[in-house]
């Protein structure tokens, strides 16, 4: 079956950092763009980020521009979401999707085809 895998998510004061990693064991991930996608209690799932397939092009939701960074480490067949200077409002629970297109990607949770469990993030005092 092909689901992706996310881990990393905890609780972290504002201002801290945190990686969050999508990882498969049955597909290799390499083939797939791969999205990041957060769902805060009480509001739609929305696009933080997304990587491409092909050339690795990366892709920002305006609300985390120069503080996320998305990355993929091949060898591990495993993406990874950087998160720095984080804020009360990035609290959500964080989904890693997968998509077997060739080129580009979306930052939003339209055209994905494979979805991970989700992993909660809370960012508090």
């Amino acid at each position: 079956q092909v689901q992706p895998v996310e881990s990393g998510g905890r609780v972290v004061q504002p201002g801290g950092s945190l990686r969050l990693s999508c990882a498969a064991s049955v597909f290799t991930l390499d083939y797939y763009a791969i999205g990041w996608v957060r769902q805060a209690p009480r509001k739609v799932r929305g696009g933080v980020s997304c990587i491409s397939s092909r050339d690795s092009s990366t892709y920002y939701a305006d609300s985390v521009k120069e503080r996320f960074t998305i990355s993929r480490d091949n060898a591990k067949n495993t993406v990874y979401l950087q998160m720095n200077s984080l804020k009360a409002e990035d609290t959500a629970v964080y989904y890693c999707a997968a998509d077997p297109i060739p080129v580009g990607c979306t930052v939003g949770p339209v055209g994905y085809e494979y979805w991970g469990q989700g992993t909660q993030v809370t960012v508090s005092s």
